[in-house]
């Protein structure tokens, strides 16, 4: 599923909420602020246009660097390595990119 992602899966869900699975009981959300594609190309059956997406979550808890459980009402759900890059104003910031 990942494969068929570009960055125009996520830039018309910006603002929108993902949920992660943080344990097998535990579930947070973060809501995706940034969709930005990292560099020129277009998606082709060979290779896409690496792009990066930037979530925000709750600044009282910080989620460590790995690979999460991600739920979405219209994507679905897919396995998403994610890496906190730090907080902001408004809470805790966290990446993935995609090559």
């Amino acid at each position: 599923m990942l494969e068929s992602f570009d960055v125009g899966t996520f830039t018309p869900r910006l603002g929108e909420t993902f949920r992660i699975q943080t344990s097998d009981s535990k579930w947070e959300e973060l809501t995706l602020i940034e969709a930005t594609a990292l560099g020129e190309g277009v998606l082709t059956e060979e290779r896409r246009t690496p792009f990066s997406i930037v979530f925000r979550g709750s600044r009282n808890s910080m989620l460590p660097q790995r690979t999460y459980r991600v739920e979405h009402a219209e994507i679905g759900e897919f396995d998403l390595f994610l890496v906190p890059i730090g907080p902001d104003h408004d809470g805790m910031l966290y990446e993935a990119v995609f090559g």
